[in-house]
């Protein structure tokens, strides 16, 4: 049972109850009350971290790798207390909370690997030439350290995967950096627990207390002050286009700017191209379908928009999408307030005269919970699309549009329009030559719009390997060049240091001539 208390530097530190999670399917208020983190609650938490990152940088990547590992370990000892606890707070099954918890403690794992084995790091030698003329040069070299301690804040729809332990704080940890955790107050109780787990593997691997601390709160203040703080040296968040907006202009009004790393909002187009509609429709409408409804579209890859060009094809697509729709039951959203928006998000285009919603698609439910939905498909026009830059809103929920396409240049023209994304995916035959040739044409623009393109297939599955890119151009994320999933996600939290004729004693792991990792030696791979 949680104890509804922050977790700071090893200490767990009571205050007066000021929230509470709540069941999203039954409504019902789940104890205990939690604390809401004040100013100087941010700044002890903070200095701290401060105070650890001198020896938890330091400390060879061996340990920190070692401690990686202990926290997954620690999770899976108590991985059926954390995943029944995600499932009263999240309203998510038990078999997705198991999946999550898996992917969780596989990423701690995976950046334990990556950095044991040396690459991330960088490192480069160009050793000294004495001898050269006109100049002598001297011995440099470089490797990428940490950068300080580190922000994360917790999303409301992986209470695992991208919260307390997610991959924002994992990869921060391998960097080097102590990590403040803003839990998400959605599943306060999730995190508490999981926060358990981090301080006994603080304990067990002997790490400064400082490298990790949790704080709670329901309210923006906390995540405001943490973010503002000036030994806050980078900010990891995956969230609202609003919420991240706010904090970062926090990040970058600051006397001295630091990165913010933010995923904010995408709606993964589909461009379902003809030759793929006319042999196989209705397998791609019904598994498009099943697509938008996963998880009660609760996820930043939701394929919020599909784009094809109007006939029968589109029609037979469109109708097996329906039939599945008409099936799906009410389904409960996370928390009252996000089935709140995305009930007004799906009033507020009904109501639109640019779109005709789809017969098949109810309306949403009412429910004792106040949080279950159910879908909503509308159509347009892509002269409508191109119009109305609401309709490239995300609406966090299982909604989409459809924008029918008169030909092959409106199609185009709704590719280059298209703000920023996560995902782009092409539904298409490789081999038609129709398709092929459109194919090579929106694949130069979707590029430009997107950080992951797929065909044949839909975005909400993110694979955490070496290869993943997870971000995208505004408003996708703040930062185009980065990724929150995959080995690149420690790159956020590592910045270059050049060392001149330093003496080995003084170099940092990596890059003494003795090292065995690999590095890059006067231009050349060893």
């Amino acid at each position: 049972m949680p104890n509804g208390h922050h977790l700071v530097a090893g200490d767990w530190i009571a205050g007066p109850g000021a929230f509470h999670a709540l069941d999203p399917a039954t409504g019902e208020q789940l104890a205990p009350a939690f604390a809401e983190a004040d100013e100087a609650l941010v700044d002890k938490a903070v200095r701290a971290a401060e105070a650890a990152f001198p020896d938890y940088a330091a400390r060879p990547v061996a340990e920190r790798a070692a401690f990686l590992r202990r926290i997954a370990r620690e999770m899976e000892i108590d991985g059926e207390a954390i995943v029944a606890r995600a499932m009263r707070e999240s309203g998510l099954p038990e078999t997705r909370l198991t999946g999550e918890l898996g992917r969780t403690t596989g990423q701690l794992r995976f950046f334990a690997d990556w950095i044991e084995a040396g690459h991330c790091f960088d490192a480069r030698i160009d050793t000294a030439q004495p001898d050269r003329t006109p100049l002598p040069r001297p011995d440099i070299r470089s490797i990428l350290r940490p950068l300080g301690p580190v922000a994360v804040f917790g999303a409301s729809n992986f209470p695992l995967a991208f919260s307390t332990t997610g991959g924002d704080t994992a990869s921060a940890l391998a960097a080097g950096c102590p990590v403040v955790v803003k839990g998400h107050p959605a599943h306060p109780g999730t995190a508490e627990l999981v926060a358990r787990a981090v301080a006994a593997a603080i304990r067990a691997c002997h790490m400064p207390a400082g490298t990790f601390s949790l704080l709670q709160g329901a309210g923006h203040a906390s995540g405001a002050a943490l973010v503002a703080h000036p030994l806050i040296s980078a900010v990891g968040f995956t969230g609202s286009l609003r919420g991240g907006r706010a904090l970062f202009d926090v990040a970058v009004s600051r006397p001295q700017p630091i990165p913010f790393y933010g995923e904010l909002g995408s709606i993964n187009p589909v461009f379902a191209l003809p030759a793929a509609l006319a042999a196989r429709a209705a397998t791609l409408g019904a598994d498009w379908a099943r697509s938008l409804t996963l998880g009660t579209g609760q996820f930043c890859t939701n394929p919020g928009v599909v784009v094809a060009l109007e006939g029968d094809g589109l029609e037979a697509f469109l109708n097996a999408a329906d039939d599945v729709l008409a099936g799906v039951p009410a389904q409960a959203m996370l928390t009252p307030g996000i089935a709140g928006a995305y009930r007004r998000a799906v009033d507020a285009r009904a109501g639109d005269a640019a779109l005709s919603k789809r017969a098949a698609s109810a309306s949403s439910g009412e429910t004792p919970g106040g949080c279950h939905v159910t879908p909503a498909v509308f159509e347009t026009t892509a002269a409508a699309f191109l119009a109305s830059h609401a309709l490239q809103e995300e609406v966090f929920g299982p909604a989409a549009v459809v924008v029918r396409c008169r030909s092959e240049e409106e199609r185009l023209a709704v590719a280059a329009a298209l703000e920023g994304q996560l995902t782009a995916t092409l539904l298409m035959e490789p081999g038609d030559a129709g398709d092929m040739a459109t194919a090579r044409k929106l694949v130069p623009v979707l590029e430009r719009k997107a950080g992951r393109l797929l065909v044949n297939g839909f975005s909400t599955g993110v694979e955490v390997c070496h290869s993943m890119m997870h971000g995208g151009p505004y408003p996708a994320s703040t930062d185009t060049r980065s990724t929150s999933v995959g080995s690149r996600a420690i790159l956020r939290f590592l910045r270059p240091v050049a060392y001149q004729n330093l003496p080995a004693e003084l170099l940092p792991e990596g890059l003494g001539d003795d090292a065995e990792s690999p590095r890059l030696v006067d231009g050349t791979p060893r």
